[in-house]
């Protein structure tokens, strides 16, 4: 009876800190995602989409050209797990008003590609196939060379695309990823990383439990205000990307997430095709990553070539960062210089 009585008082301390704990929003927060719920979406993709096939897959991409002559192609390459719609609108509206055109994609198992229903980890698929997704993008929309801007495993893809097929690729930016992330030598994720993770998550499952769209905007800004602050928060920006996401795509493949991390396990060390790769490469890594450490993009530095790194501090395993102004300021910088 005891013990009974011991569990359900754990189980009811732990409903009352999944319900009033997380972040707090902004005032207007409901006012905003209420507005938003009830009104016509603005424009959403305004690119040219379509469907390019790989490795028998339909793969889901979108090109937006910069206001006049494009000077240049910027693919982007998100993280495990995650589609296209990920990529904040002003950081890529910073690469069209430079003069680039811009190029976002769902991963395959994600967004509107094809989501892997007969995956078997016994025969997953891997990086290497990942990389031949984005290149039959480039291939399909006769673009010669692009600048490669991947996050996370994006950047794992963005090296392998630019080992295995060189001449495709013009510049890398690599942000908080690893040439090889079971590298003995270098610090791997920390257990109180996973377990602080764990912690400041529970309070999102909240409004995953209590469903509805209201809610699930809501979990996607407490998301951004745990990891990114609330500092340049947009939530009306925030609320129509999911609610868009919601309606008019397929929301999120939490499947996807075992995918991905079994094709980044299995990839091994990029470190020996690497040393060949010439070409200028900037590598973004924050000082207090504790899910890919900054020994990794350091590690990076050393072993590309042509590569330098931007380290930023006190910064972790977050995107946007805090300080995203003048991270793109040197990015621009690094393609413009190319």
């Amino acid at each position: 009876m005891e013990i009974i009585l011991a569990i359900l008082v754990i189980l009811v301390g732990l409903a009352l800190y999944i319900y009033f704990s997380g972040p707090s929003f902004p005032p207007e927060t409901d006012a905003i995602i209420d507005e938003v719920i009830n009104s016509q979406f603005p424009q959403v993709v305004v690119g040219k989409t379509g469907l390019v096939s790989s490795g028998g897959l339909d793969i889901w991409h979108e090109c937006i050209s910069p206001p006049g002559p494009a000077k240049g192609t910027v693919l982007l390459l998100m993280g495990m797990g995650d589609d296209g719609f990920f990529w904040p609108p002003k950081f890529m509206q910073a690469f069209q008003d430079e003069g680039y055109q811009v190029i976002r994609y769902d991963h395959r198992g994600t967004g509107m590609s094809d989501w892997m229903k007969d995956w078997d980890r016994k025969q997953p698929y891997s990086l290497e196939d990942m990389a031949g997704d984005a290149v039959a993008i480039l291939d399909t929309l006769e673009i010669e060379q692009a600048h490669l801007v991947g996050l996370s495993m994006g950047g794992m893809i963005a090296q392998e695309i630019a080992a295995n097929y060189p001449g495709r690729v013009a510049t890398l930016t690599l942000m908080m990823t690893s040439g090889f992330i079971g590298d003995p030598q270098l610090p791997g994720p920390s257990t109180r990383y996973f377990i602080r993770s764990l912690v400041t998550g529970l309070p999102l499952l909240k409004y995953r439990i209590m469903g509805g769209e209201k809610n699930l905007i809501k979990e996607r800004i407490a998301k951004t205000i745990s990891t990114s602050g609330d500092e340049g928060l947009d939530v009306r920006e925030l609320a129509v990307l999911v609610l868009y996401d919601q309606r008019e795509r397929r929301g999120i493949n939490l499947i996807a997430v075992l995918q991905h991390q079994t094709a980044i396990t299995n990839s091994g060390s990029r470190y020996e095709k690497l040393k060949y790769v010439q070409v200028a490469t900037l590598v973004i890594h924050g000082t207090e990553d504790r899910f890919i450490p900054i020994e990794h993009g350091r590690r990076l530095v050393e072993v590309l070539p042509n590569a330098r790194g931007l380290w930023l501090e006190g910064v972790g395993h977050v995107f946007p960062p805090p300080n995203l102004g003048n991270m793109m300021s040197e990015i621009l910088i690094h393609l413009n210089e190319a």
